[in-house]
Formats: C-alpha cells, sequence, structure tokens
C-alpha cells in the first residue's frame, strides 16, 4: 500500500511531464507544414449565415469550428436570424473590424451585392455560401441552383409526363421570389418543362421559407386543382408543411413532390422513405462544408488582392427517391460533429 502511495504521484508527474513533451515537440517539418501554420495562425473569418436554426449552416459552421480549432485561426459568427436589415449591418460591423476572409450567406441576390464591393475594396476576401449575390467576391461555395431547378423538373416529368395517365399538371410553391434559389432554380425547372409539352405549370406561388405558409398555399391550389399530379417545393424544410396539405386532402402518393435540401436526414432521407416527398434533390450541406473550409485556407494562405481571381466550387447533386433514402446518402448532426464533413 506504502509503494503505491508513493509511486501515484510520481507516475502523475511523469504522465504531465510526458504530455508536456508531446504538446511542445518540434512537428516534422516537410517544407511547408510550418509556412502553413504561420499563415492561418491568428486570421480572423467572419461569417454571417441567413440564420443559424437550420442545418445547412450550422454543417458549415462546424466545419469551419473543426478547421479553425486545429489550424488556430478564429471565427465570428453573426447570426441575424432570416432578419435581412440585420444581416446587413452584422456585415457593416465586420467589414469595419476588418477581417482576413468574409462569408455571406445573402438572403436576396441584391441585399448584399453593395456589401460584397465594400468589403473587397477594405482589403477583406469574400466567400459566398450556396447563396450568391451578383458581385463574385473571391469564392462561391454552394449549389448550382439552375441545375438543381432542371433536374427537380426531371423527376415530376417522370412522375406526370408522358404515359403516366396523369394531367401533366404542376405547381411551384417557392420561397422569397428574390432569392437566388428562386431567380435561378425556376428558369432551369421551366426549361425543362418547355421540351415535355404535356406539361403545364398551373400556379406559382410564394410561402417566404416558412412551412405554415405553405401548408396554406397549397391547400388553396389543392381546391383550384383538383386534378394537379405534381408540386416543386423549393426547401425541404417549408415543403414539410406542402406534404401535410397534400396529406389532408387524402392524396400522399397521387400527387408527387419534389424538393431541395442539404442532404441532412431526418429533413430530407427519413421524408421521402416514409412518403412526404417523391423525391429530394440534395446538394449535400458537409460536402459543402469541407469545399468551404479549403477555400478559406487557400485564401488566407495565398491572400490575394480581393475579387481579382473569382472562383466557383459547385457542389454536385444527388437525387433521393424511395430506391436509394436508406443507402447512407444523408448524414446526421451527430455523426458530423463526431467526424466532421465528409
Amino acid at each position: 500500500m506504502r509503494f503505491r502511495r508513493f509511486m501515484a504521484p510520481a507516475l502523475a508527474a511523469l504522465a504531465l511531464c510526458y504530455g508536456a513533451s508531446l504538446v511542445t515537440a518540434d512537428e516534422y517539418d516537410e517544407g511547408q507544414i510550418k509556412i502553413t501554420r504561420e499563415a492561418l495562425k491568428g486570421k480572423k473569418v467572419g461569417f454571417v449565415p441567413l440564420s443559424m436554426g437550420f442545418d445547412l449552416p450550422q454543417a458549415w459552421y462546424e466545419g469551419l469550428k473543426r478547421d479553425s480549432e486545429k489550424w488556430g485561426y478564429e471565427v465570428i459568427v453573426r447570426d441575424p436570424n432570416w432578419n435581412v436589415q440585420a444581416g446587413a449591418q452584422a456585415l457593416n460591423e465586420l467589414i469595419a473590424q476588418k477581417p482576413d476572409v468574409l462569408i455571406f450567406h445573402p438572403l436576396e441576390m441584391q441585399a448584399y451585392a453593395k456589401l460584397v464591393k465594400k468589403a473587397m475594396d477594405n482589403g477583406i476576401n469574400v466567400i459566398q455560401i450556396n447563396l450568391k449575390s451578383p458581385n463574385n467576391g473571391d469564392a462561391y461555395v454552394g449549389a448550382n441552383w439552375y441545375e438543381i431547378g432542371a433536374e427537380s423538373a426531371e423527376q415530376l416529368v417522370k412522375a406526370c409526363g408522358k404515359d403516366s395517365g396523369k394531367s401533366g399538371k404542376v405547381a411551384i410553391v417557392q420561397g422569397v421570389p428574390t432569392t437566388a434559389t428562386s431567380q435561378i432554380a425556376i428558369p432551369g425547372f421551366e426549361d425543362v418543362l418547355k421540351q415535355h409539352p404535356e406539361m403545364s405549370i398551373v400556379a406559382n406561388q410564394s410561402a417566404d421559407w416558412d412551412a405554415t405558409k405553405a401548408h396554406a398555399v397549397t391547400s388553396t391550389i389543392l381546391k383550384q386543382n383538383p386534378d394537379l399530379c405534381g408540386i416543386y417545393d423549393l426547401w425541404e424544410v417549408q415543403a414539410m408543411g406542402t406534404a401535410a396539405a397534400i396529406k389532408e386532402a387524402g392524396k400522399q402518393g397521387q400527387i408527387a413532390l419534389v424538393t431541395y435540401g442539404g442532404g441532412q436526414k431526418q429533413a430530407g432521407c427519413d421524408n421521402v422513405a416514409n412518403g412526404n416527398f417523391t423525391a429530394d434533390v440534395i446538394a449535400d450541406a458537409t460536402s459543402q462544408a469541407h469545399d468551404l473550409v479549403n477555400v478559406v485556407q487557400y485564401l488566407l494562405q495565398h491572400k490575394p488582392v480581393p475579387g481579382s481571381a473569382p472562383i466557383g466550387i459547385y457542389t454536385t447533386n444527388k437525387v433521393i427517391t424511395k430506391d436509394n433514402a436508406d443507402a447512407g446518402l444523408c448524414w446526421t448532426m451527430e455523426d458530423l460533429k463526431a467526424n466532421g464533413p465528409r
């Protein structure tokens, strides 16, 4: 017993010394690692999402958080909670602080366009994530909205087009018409339908990204178009209201519902599996988080003249249907926090 009492503090001290040696030990320098660490350490990255209250920004932030902790740069988040004016104020405040990189997630295409230029005029590199203004900034990381609209239309053509025995009538439930989502995805959707004369759009309504409003809008559309075959709802969270209206009308399985999402399992794959959605065209948010982190690292190290060489990294889409809804194509926040972006 005396031996154990004597050895316990000695072993603890040894463990502390060993732990300290691991922390202070020189990292092997292959010629680049120290340069990279020095370039990233102490830098500042600002991030203004639409809101931190849903899965996409949460996935992007998780990627940034893990990477910043690893490399020693700081991520400053300002959450405007869907308010464009609050977002503009947050961006102006961050521009005044002059971070090295500023990440924009603009709710409306024009709302932050001048702020992108203002940030660059102040020497700040700008990344726009998943939605963008007409000004390019230094990088766009996110969805190809035209392609998402086109692929969504293809899914409705499968359900409602030639030889389906259906009316071919479809409706659009969009969010806010001034967002890139509507401005770019709907033309993609319409261009595909132009190739299928048996298809027609009989309604196009806005629901402001609100599931309750989507429910009310959809209920009205269904009453006005009893032979409706399909609906394109531009976001899966909003589409839950659309799905509820279809179900209440007794038409689940009869009316195809196609939507878009970031690949989170509960919002996407689960709703396809249970029949709420016919198809979910996803631009995986964890893949975007991975791309975002890589672009941040590049800009922090290279520090190009803001706006001098803009790049685009577009997410490869996946289409979730009942055939692959259980194939592991979606992600969970638990897995993301445990293992990081894919």
